[in-house]
């Protein structure tokens, strides 16, 4: 059973920082998708990540991390697929008649990709299994569209979802109509990366 990884990064970071209190996305994609498929006797196949990554003049200090973490990624032959992350500026109206302008980066583009890249591969059968990094119930009919192939094509597809567990956990729950995979913290955290990504 050839398994792909598709990390949604940024959705993943979120909730291991909700359940286990890291404050970056330390995971090591190969180490832990290759934890998760020994654990269910799958073969790794490939691993693709995708993230947005933040605007140089907005956020330096990330925006570097993430061209040097992307450049480490490729050469160890990871797909990976990223795009700008955009901010929106909110003005609000403070009582005492100020204006207070609040600005919130948004992710474009990336939960699309991945949901195409999910059908797209399947039809061109490039996966027996698909284990899916996030907790983004709007991959709900994604999986669903898969399950379609899938039948379509007779053969079995198998449709994964990979999630940090523990106390304080934002989310408890996987991608509807997947095989959840239950990530506790000493799963989760045999399996970071150590490097420091920021530019010295």
């Amino acid at each position: 059973m050839r398994a792909v990884a598709f990390f949604d990064v940024q959705n993943l970071y979120r909730h291991a920082k909700d359940a286990f209190g890291h404050t970056h996305p330390n995971f090591d994609p190969v180490k832990l998708h290759s934890a998760v498929c020994a654990l269910n006797g799958w073969n790794v196949d490939q691993i693709r990540y995708y993230t947005g990554i933040p605007q140089s003049d907005r956020s330096p200090m990330w925006h570097d991390y993430w061209a040097n973490r992307i450049l480490s990624l490729k050469r160890q032959n990871i797909q990976t697929v990223t795009r700008p992350i955009r901010y929106r500026d909110e003005r609000i109206l403070m009582p005492d008649g100020s204006i207070h302008i609040t600005t919130t980066p948004q992710e474009k583009g990336i939960d699309v990709r991945l949901a195409v890249d999910l059908i797209s591969m399947a039809y061109r059968r490039l996966y027996d299994v698909a284990v899916i990094y996030s907790q983004d119930q709007d991959l709900a009919e994604v999986v669903e569209e898969v399950h379609s192939v899938s039948s379509i094509q007779r053969r079995t597809i198998e449709l994964a979802c990979a999630f940090p567990v523990g106390p304080h956990a934002s989310a408890k729950r996987g991608i509807n109509r997947t095989l959840w995979i239950k990530m506790d913290q000493n799963f989760y955290d045999l399996c970071l990366d150590p490097r420091d990504y920021r530019r010295k």
